[in-house]
């Protein structure tokens, strides 16, 4: 499991002109799945994210959490981040989650995130999306569960 977590002091998703996710301060989470993960990995990652403090505090330092600043996640699913371009210039997908099963895997996080207790919305699965942020910082985190 891949996820690239953006903070941002906004973002949105637009699916054929409709908002369909939105958020205020807070993460733009990018979320991709390669064919051997598990809720395991969800729960280790969700672990992550929800810890993560890059948040600054009153001394300028990331210092807070999420929920320490009260922020919330717009969720985006992004089997693209399984992309493989060791071969030629045309990426291969292989190592992706197959479509159900990755939906499946997408929708059981993001209710994870909600028995949490954060404010989580979503794109939609699948979808031609168009993804807009406003980028605070930049902080970029890339997260893989090979590496956690």
């Amino acid at each position: 499991m891949r996820i690239v977590v953006q903070r941002v002091k906004g973002a949105s998703c637009v699916v054929d002109g409709i908002v369909t996710g939105k958020c205020d301060k807070g993460f733009l989470l990018f979320i991709g799945y390669n064919n051997n993960d598990t809720t395991k990995e969800q729960e280790k990652c969700l672990k992550k994210v929800l810890g993560l403090r890059i948040f600054e505090d009153e001394n300028g330092k990331m210092n807070k959490s999420l929920k320490d600043i009260g922020g919330n996640i717009l969720a985006i699913s992004q089997f693209t981040l399984y992309a493989d371009c060791k071969h030629g210039n045309r990426p291969s997908f292989t190592e992706a989650m197959e479509y159900n099963k990755a939906n499946s895997m997408y929708l059981e996080f993001v209710e994870m995130v909600r028995k949490e207790g954060y404010h989580i919305e979503t794109g939609v699965f699948g979808a031609d999306m168009k993804i807009s942020l406003l980028n605070d910082g930049p902080v970029t985190i890339i997260l893989d569960t090979d590496n956690l």
